[in-house]
């Protein structure tokens, strides 16, 4: 019998949905509210096609929808946080009338999280672990609200790995504390290794077959390769390309017990997270 192991939670509450952290890879659609994203930039950046869109991946089969205002592709320009709460706050309020599905807001500036918190979203999604600012962890707290804790670095190449997997499992357990120490309760907390972020390519291959080393912490695992330069790297495709290349890597996250997928295709992921979790689980 296959069974996967959260040490802090059999489950996990976010929003008004139960999930299942031991037996279920659950799929995150991502809703870009931004003209400059990677992969979608621009095509879904007002809101009634951000509404349209999210409609279509809930009609697919999406577990979580995390919007961002932001791009966070390498060499991204920063942007107020002004604008961020400008292209976020009235998508994530329309989207919590009128869907019953828990929304996340992919940021890490606090001010932007207080005010998608206030409209309606449930979890934060941080790229940098709550490490860019020292009040966001507390404006978590405060919500009592979910979040997502990714791994980066500044400068990487001034800090250089020794071990990749151990330091990689240090600077997450150093997120994890920052979260703790604000009072974010351990069943709040869900774990990204940052595939795409301060990292080689040989680093995010390893990152990818190496999950359970970190699942390995006790928390629930997100993983985001959607379209990433790791899949257009091993292919050599363009980013228009890379379906495939990201479905091999969400098998491996059903496979390695993820409890999260983060996807732009979501339709074809989610069929790919039920087909493998048939042949797990169906005689278990």
């Amino acid at each position: 019998m296959i069974r996967r192991i959260t040490a802090v939670s059999e489950f996990m509450k976010i929003g008004t949905r139960e999930f299942d952290l031991r037996n279920k890879t659950y799929v995150m659609g991502i809703l870009n509210l931004t003209p400059d994203s990677f992969s979608d930039g621009g095509r879904w950046n007002s809101v009634d096609a951000a509404l349209k869109h999210a409609e279509q991946m809930i009609q697919e089969g999406a577990d979580l929808i995390d919007a961002g205002g932001e791009s966070t592709r390498p060499g991204y320009e920063q942007i107020s946080e002004e604008e961020e709460i400008e292209r976020t706050v009235p998508v994530i309020e329309k989207l919590r009338k009128n869907f019953d599905i828990p929304i996340s807001i992919d940021t890490y500036k606090g001010r932007v999280a207080s005010a998608c918190l206030a409209a309606g979203a449930d979890l934060v999604n941080d790229i940098w672990g709550l490490k860019y600012e020292e009040q966001m962890a507390g404006v978590i707290a405060q919500a009592d609200a979910c979040c997502c804790l990714m791994h980066n670095r500044s400068h990487p190449d001034k800090n250089p790995y020794v071990n990749f997997m151990e330091d990689m499992a240090a600077d997450l357990k150093e997120s994890v504390r920052i979260a703790k120490n604000a009072g974010i309760r351990d069943e709040k907390i869900i774990l990204d290794p940052g595939v795409g972020f301060a990292k080689t390519y040989e680093n995010n291959l390893e990152a990818i077959r190496c999950l359970e080393q970190l699942g390995a912490l006790g928390y629930p695992l997100l993983l985001g390769t959607s379209r990433k330069s790791v899949i257009g790297l091993a292919l050599d495709l363009p980013v228009t390309e890379r379906i495939e290349g990201t479905l091999v890597t969400t098998v491996l996250a059903v496979l390695k017990h993820c409890a999260f997928v983060r996807v732009h295709d979501v339709k074809e992921n989610v069929r790919a997270v039920r087909m493998a979790q048939e042949i797990l689980y169906h005689f278990s």
